[in-house]
């Protein structure tokens, strides 16, 4: 089998197959890429690619497997635990799996386009923005997703939409005030035993704590659940990873804003 795994900084969907690869032990060749370059719609060899033409993550990570590539990082990190023989990062149960998949589902319909948004529109907007047009063009010329390079125009175009910020902040509190109601009977991990959704969870909330902090400010149980994954050793080495001095503020464009609420 012949794999590579593309990803950005170890940030938002990039962390969290990173991590998984680690949790799993399984040994696949990563190639980091520059993602605001737009390198992710340039990879070679390709034999097809409507997986990553159609993924509704953004920027995110990109496993090829013999050719065919696959995107989405919580599925992406479901496809690493079981080709590893089954890593323990989904529960056995089917109950609590569909539990961990709920949750997951949440935070990357809720979460992640939030904080990708306020994440780019504090860290990568004013990069994007400096691209001369001519080079702009030949990215977003490779760009399959209308949807997508309407974000990657908007960051270009320095456009906000103050609606879709002030969405997106009240999603940040949300998510923080979820894993504080979850984490209230003194669990370490969000599912019980650490699972996907603790690192699904934290690669998005995680680089919010110095956007939003006020987010954060009235939940001890989610800051100590933030410094608890961030001391697991599968995060600490898929951090190691940066080549940047903050991965946790290094963001691309993201996933859709949900535009159901």
């Amino acid at each position: 089998m012949s794999a590579v795994l593309y990803h950005g900084q170890p940030n938002g969907a990039s962390l969290t197959v990173l991590a998984a690869l680690e949790e799993a032990g399984l040994q696949i060749e990563c190639r980091m890429i520059d993602l605001l370059a737009g390198a992710r719609h340039a990879l070679p060899d390709l034999a097809e690619s409507i997986a990553l033409d159609l993924g509704i993550e953004g920027e995110g990570p990109v496993l090829v497997v013999d050719g065919e590539a696959m995107t989405e990082s919580v599925f992406l990190a479901q496809y690493i635990d079981e080709a590893a023989g089954g890593a323990g990062l989904q529960p056995t149960d089917a109950y609590a799996h569909w539990e961990m998949m709920m949750w997951c589902r949440q935070m990357t319909e809720r979460l992640s386009p939030a904080a990708a948004l306020l994440g780019n529109m504090a860290t990568s907007m004013a990069q994007v923005g400096a691209i001369p047009a001519a080079d702009f063009a030949v990215v977003t010329g490779r760009i399959v997703s209308d949807d997508l390079r309407d974000r990657w125009q908007a960051l270009h175009d320095g456009r906000i939409d103050a609606a879709q910020v002030a969405d997106s902040e009240a999603k940040i509190v949300a998510a923080v005030e979820r894993c504080e109601k979850q984490l209230a009977d003194g669990r370490d991990w969000l599912m019980g035993p650490f699972s996907i959704a603790d690192l699904v969870t934290y690669s998005w909330l995680a680089g919010m704590a110095s956007i939003q902090p006020a987010a954060f400010a009235n939940a001890p149980q989610t800051s100590a659940w933030l410094a608890r994954v961030a001391a697991r050793p599968s995060v600490v080495a898929a951090l190691a990873r940066a080549t940047v001095s903050d991965p946790l503020r290094a963001w691309a464009p993201g996933p859709e804003i949900n535009r159901w609420g």
